[in-house]
């Protein structure tokens, strides 16, 4: 399927808009979630993750390799809801299919609670850690027709506390400042 371009009037006036629930017992539903996982394969736009509005479907959906299960597959999220976010941060760099050429560094929470269908039509409601829960966000917010460079903008102006792990460097959002 063809990425939709920020670089493209069209296309990001597309992407910039909600998109719809879907039925999770669509026909369609099992050929839509085919040609994703081709796309988002694909050596030309391989990635991580990739949102059905990316690909011209204003549709609630997103495939999410799962880099915390075994052998990483890839899985489909059904009109998902990010239920809860974690207060501690992650602040990492990103790109995206739909924004050729740029990255930037975007503080997302390490830990999300997200519902969705799967593609048998059972419903799910999981706690997602890491890497995967970045994932997540990043295809989610493309659902609400917003791009990542939206959320570096967003976060500017916060306060963040970093909190050293042995491993890593997190963020915790500080309150306002009177």
């Amino acid at each position: 399927m063809r990425v939709l371009l920020t670089t493209n009037e069209d296309d990001l006036a597309f992407l910039t808009q909600q998109a719809q629930p879907i039925n999770p017992n669509s026909e369609n539903l099992q050929l839509l979630a085919d040609r994703m996982l081709t796309t988002v394969n694909d050596p030309k736009t391989r990635g991580v993750g990739i949102a059905a509005p990316q690909v011209g479907i204003s549709r609630q959906a997103f495939l999410v390799k799962r880099l915390d299960k075994i052998n990483a597959p890839f899985e489909l999220f059904i009109n998902p809801k990010i239920t809860w976010y974690s207060d501690v941060k992650r602040y990492g760099q990103e790109g995206c299919l739909s924004i050729p050429d740029q990255t930037g560094k975007v503080y997302r929470s390490l830990v999300i609670q997200i519902e969705y269908c799967d593609l048998e039509g059972n419903e799910h409601k999981e706690v997602i850690e890491g890497y995967t829960a970045v994932i997540c966000q990043h295809e989610y917010d493309h659902l609400n027709g917003v791009l990542f460079l939206d959320q570096i903008e967003r976060s500017e102006g916060f306060n963040y506390a970093k909190s050293e792990t042995k491993n890593a460097l997190y963020y915790e959002l500080l309150p306002p400042t009177p």
